[in-house]
């Protein structure tokens, strides 16, 4: 299935009808009148494999998102991403242009891909590709610098900053990721 331009974010100001510390329902204020208010997404130029759920308030854009995924709340994925089947990707993930995820792979909650080793506000940039591949697991909080492949069934342990390839079965920690562990 192609979705193109199903529903645009808009952004929203929440308050309460009691005030005080609980919400016990909420107002929203909005200068444009809306008619589809339970989901908010941006989901643009994008194709969306079978039986993949896609959460709230996500960011999806020219990519391309395989069967059976799970996308969280909160994520953004860039144009010319591709994910494959069975991934799940944890809230606040942020995956820019030049990245191929495998199949089977997950990635934690505010992981964060690069695309650029030496970004600039202003000219150029150069996207250098990165690949996950098939039943890698990026932990939570956890930075891929690009230029990199995480081989199959590895693991990048939470707050990881990899910086080199990280070879298949192997679980890498620490800033620089260093491997501490083969997995088979």
């Amino acid at each position: 299935m192609v979705m193109k331009g199903i529903i645009q974010f808009l952004p929203l100001r929440l308050t309460s009808q009691r005030g005080g510390d609980k919400y016990k329902s909420a107002h929203i204020h909005h200068p444009m009148p809306m008619k589809l208010l339970a989901d908010y997404h941006s989901i643009k130029d994008c194709t969306i494999g079978e039986n993949t759920i896609v959460r709230d308030f996500v960011n999806l854009y020219g990519c391309k998102i395989g069967d059976e995924c799970r996308i969280a709340a909160f994520v953004e994925i860039q144009r010319g991403v591709v994910i494959g089947d069975r991934c799940k990707i944890e809230a606040y993930a942020f995956i820019p242009t030049g990245v191929t995820i495998g199949d089977e792979v997950f990635v934690g909650p505010h992981a964060c891909f690069t695309n650029d080793l030496h970004p600039h506000a202003v000219g150029d940039w150069e996207v250098t590709p990165t690949v996950v591949k098939k039943g890698a697991s990026i932990g939570a909080n956890a930075t891929i610098v690009c230029g990199v492949t995480i081989g199959e069934g590895a693991m990048v342990g939470a707050g990881a900053v990899v910086t080199k390839d990280v070879p298949a079965h192997t679980l890498v920690v620490g800033n620089p990721a260093k491997p501490i562990k083969k997995l088979r």
